[in-house]
């Protein structure tokens, strides 16, 4: 070995190892975050046994209860109902509303000359106009959710007997969570975002992130905090945020439930969980200063956002999860004289699995196939972060995520949403993945033959996830013609 090269490796051996430390720090505020969070939710749904939210909040029917027909208008507040849409047959969304007009419901079709502002620019548009501001509340529902005819019913008194809840948030649920094994995994990460998240934030803070659709929204907290901005990708989080920071309380309630559809393609699906992690992270930089110099709520309630809200859940997750899985586990592989102790590399990630496990316990067999597919998407979440925290150009990027609506049950005539455009069969092979693949596989491959660490048995199972997404065998795709 060449005299230069030992002080070459002693160096990189060192710096390995003060990246396994930061890795394990890091891992553990994100188990004792997962922790708190699981434990604040238990006791949410124990609370819920002997007093559900019509209970901690006051609720009362709407005069005439579910008979409509039968009340007058001065019997329910006036309520805005907004469905912003982007790329749907616009003459078949024409049709709809001018043949709801026709019986006599009250019903707009608005059209915008551009695209400033996104789904942020949308919102804020609609709520311009003379009959939106004569109402009181505002649902936000997108194109592919359907809401029970009750809806309403049984979000409005929450906010008409309550003052200080701005918002109220149902959970979503999947009509084609079954299509595959992808819509299976994001429907038991999207459950445990709601039964966890969502519930205990709700529980403890009165405050969690507002989901962007299935919720109802005081307008006059909109206006007081400054309404849509589209400064983010986050339009949705950036309201909530601000809405928080004026003393606004928020109340999910999980018993009401919108049905909804999963992007089944792992193109849509990268591009929504880049605009998604991007934009908090981004909103992170753009509202950390606003937030430590607030004078409206306590030191806690900041606590909270900067810390478990943003810092951890925003930064810290999306980094950690791919620099410590597939980068620095598998370099210790090849660097001598780095170990990590085994409550880092097995207790902590068998701790955070199992806390997702009990909020899943339907999908207990699939987690072996979740943790997998969660690395792969790691790499995707820790560029979007970064790219959000430093701001870069493509912080801002905007895709709306595809859909394919009953194309994929059904074949019918006129879709409600453009079908996607067939692929081809080279825009299925992902080279990112692939790259990630062959670096996971030297590594695996040299710690099975010259190693003692014993890694190989992870990181060939992570290298052959890459390999799969890689190549594009996940999700559903049309085929090569």
């Amino acid at each position: 070995m060449a005299a230069w090269a030992v002080p070459a490796l002693a160096a990189a051996a060192w710096a390995l190892r003060a990246a396994v430390w930061a890795c394990l720090a890091a891992s553990a505020m994100l188990v004792a975050e997962a922790a708190y969070m699981g434990l604040a939710s238990l006791a949410s749904a124990a609370a819920m046994l002997w007093r559900r939210p019509d209970a901690r909040y006051r609720w009362e029917p709407m005069p005439g209860g579910c008979d409509v027909e039968a009340a007058t208008g001065a019997d329910f507040p006036m309520v805005l109902v907004q469905i912003p849409m982007y790329n749907e047959r616009e003459e078949l969304v024409e049709l709809e509303c001018q043949d709801w007009a026709t019986k006599k419901i009250n019903i707009k079709y608005e059209v915008r000359n551009n695209r400033k502002g996104y789904k942020a620019g949308a919102l804020k548009k609609g709520m311009e106009h003379i009959y939106a501001k004569q109402c009181e509340f505002v649902a936000i529902f997108d194109a592919d959710f359907q809401p029970e005819p009750d809806f309403l019913l049984k979000t409005i008194p929450f906010l008409v007997h309550n003052p200080k809840i701005a918002l109220v948030q149902a959970r979503w649920e999947f009509v084609n969570y079954d299509v595959c094994l992808m819509t299976r995994i994001q429907k038991m990460s999207l459950d445990y975002h709601f039964k966890v998240e969502q519930e205990s934030g709700s529980f403890v803070y009165s405050f969690f992130g507002f989901n962007g659709t299935a919720g109802v929204w005081r307008v006059s907290a909109i206006n007081q905090s400054g309404g849509w901005k589209d400064r983010t990708t986050v339009e949705d989080m950036d309201l909530a945020v601000r809405a928080s920071l004026k003393g606004w309380e928020f109340l999910y309630v999980g018993d009401i439930r919108v049905k909804s559809e999963l992007p089944s393609t792992f193109k849509a699906y990268r591009h929504q969980q880049h605009r998604w992690t991007c934009g908090a992270a981004n909103l992170f930089r753009k509202m950390a200063w606003e937030i430590i110099t607030n004078k409206e709520v306590s030191i806690w309630k900041k606590h909270h956002l900067l810390y478990s809200f943003f810092f951890v859940r925003r930064v810290i997750a999306p980094l950690v999860t791919f620099l410590f899985y597939c980068v620095v586990i598998p370099l210790s592989a090849m660097v001598p004289g780095v170990s990590i102790p085994v409550w880092g590399l097995v207790y902590i990630p068998t701790a955070i699995t199992c806390m997702n496990a009990i909020r899943n316990p339907w999908s207990l067999h699939l987690m072996p196939f979740w943790i997998l597919f969660e690395n792969v998407m790691s790499m995707h979440r820790m560029r979007a972060a970064v790219t959000g925290l430093l701001e870069t150009a493509r912080a801002n990027d905007w895709v709306v995520t595809e859909k394919v609506g009953d194309l994929v049950k059904d074949d019918l005539d006129v879709p409600l949403l453009e079908p996607v455009k067939p692929t081809e069969c080279v825009e299925r092979i992902y080279f990112p993945e692939l790259l990630l693949a062959l670096h996971l596989l030297i590594c695996a491959s040299y710690d099975f033959v010259l190693g003692s660490h014993k890694y190989y048995l992870y990181i060939y199972l992570q290298a052959f996830a890459y390999v799969v997404m890689g190549f594009g065998f996940v999700g559903t795709k049309t085929p090569c013609s």
